[in-house]
């Protein structure tokens, strides 16, 4: 398969350098450092805590009296699946402010055992839920063009993550959409939402869609009925409903570690009993079998894989030193999701050869080099220049 121009792509820079007081590199895309060689990430963290968080949730609190309705109806949507970040989002909404959440659940694609037990202790907890389960053979069909093309997998999944919360939203005539953390600032990227407290419809082609949205997917055979489920409604439709979308972690000081125990505590939540696949972590994206290829993808094409992302957040928070994390590093990151390996051939439709054609597709000639038949990266972390 022809070899992708990742520099050109994701718009990178050809010289490899890791943040220095976390583990991320400049390769993951929309991050920026500073004149300090300090990633976005970093200095955004440390913004958190010059942050008046009382404050903030005074203007949670206005924000829920101006929705709160009580007529009986639903007043906030909460996307979900299950997690620790949906769950403490729509919990903390509930039994806090009064709120009366739906949650509203995008189908994984192959989903886990322990993610449907976690997604049934949540709304045994006292939530209703609505889910979207699109055509299994389109998303098929996506699913492998996705990989096929654009290196992800998981494209149709995100498409409805993104989308059809905004599809109940207009439906149902919820203006108020509650999201956990805003990715973007809280790990890297994109930092102009770093100081408002809504998410812009506008971002999501470049920030989640890879800018190829779901209609996109017509000139490769797929008819538009059947790409219906994955669009968002018209933008006249969400400005009419008055739809705001917010970010939890604007209002509330965003720690992964805390809303897993809190959900441990209040929505039934329970980790895997083994850790995740590359990485040393076992309660995040717990929900679908075939993440491990979103996350091995992301490795390949940037450099840096899960257990990157995992050890960086773990040092922004004071969990464990950089020195910690590289040595995680060096064990799990970039190991290959072999578990499921079977399931996803099978879900695609596709042998062993091709998984490995479109994977060292991927593979940008600026990160990797083939030693005695082997890829390694050529910049590693723990070969990093002082």
């Amino acid at each position: 398969m022809e070899k992708r121009d990742t520099l050109k792509l994701y718009n990178l820079p050809s010289e490899v350098k890791y943040c220095k007081k976390c583990t991320i590199s400049n390769q993951r895309p929309r991050i920026t450092f500073d004149e300090n060689g300090i990633c976005s990430a970093c200095n955004y963290a440390e913004f958190k805590h010059t942050l008046d968080w009382k404050q903030r949730e005074l203007e949670l609190k206005e924000l829920c009296d101006k929705h709160r309705k009580n007529d009986g109806s639903y007043d906030v949507i909460v996307p979900c699946s299950g997690g620790k970040d949906g769950g403490f989002t729509a919990h903390y909404l509930k039994s806090k402010y009064g709120m009366n959440p739906l949650l509203v659940t995008w189908s994984p694609l192959v989903a886990t055992e322990i993610g449907r037990k976690n997604l049934d202790a949540l709304v045994e907890s006292g939530f209703n839920l609505i889910l979207g389960k699109p055509n299994g053979t389109i998303n098929r069909k996506l699913t492998k063009l996705s990989f096929e093309i654009l290196g992800d997998p998981f494209q149709p999944f995100i498409y409805g993550q993104t989308n059809f919360p905004l599809t109940i939203a207009v439906k149902y005539g919820i203006s108020l959409i509650m999201y956990g953390e805003n990715g973007e600032v809280e790990y890297g990227g994109d930092m102009k939402g770093a100081y408002i407290p809504t998410k812009e419809i506008k971002n999501s082609d470049s920030h989640y869609f890879s800018n190829f949205p779901p209609e996109a997917w017509e000139k490769y055979g797929i008819e538009k009925k059947d790409l219906y489920p994955y669009v968002a409604p018209k933008h006249e439709d969400i400005v009419k409903n008055n739809t705001e979308m917010h970010f939890m972690g604007y209002y509330k000081k965003w720690d992964s570690n805390a809303m897993y125990e809190y959900c441990k505590e209040n929505t039934g939540f329970t980790a895997n009993d083994e850790r995740s696949e590359g990485t040393y972590t076992n309660f995040a994206s717990l929900d679908d079998k075939l993440d491990g290829f979103h996350y091995y993808l992301a490795y390949l094409k940037f450099g840096t894989g899960r257990t990157t992302s995992d050890t960086a957040s773990h040092i922004r928070a004071g969990r464990i030193t950089r020195e910690e994390g590289i040595e995680l590093i060096k064990r799990y990151d970039g190991e290959f999701p072999k578990k499921y390996l079977d399931t996803f051939l099978q879900y695609c439709d596709i042998t062993k050869e091709e998984l490995d054609s479109v994977l060292d597709s991927w593979r940008s000639d600026h990160l990797w080099e083939k030693v005695d038949g082997q890829w390694q990266l050529k910049n590693p972390i723990w070969k990093e220049k002082k």
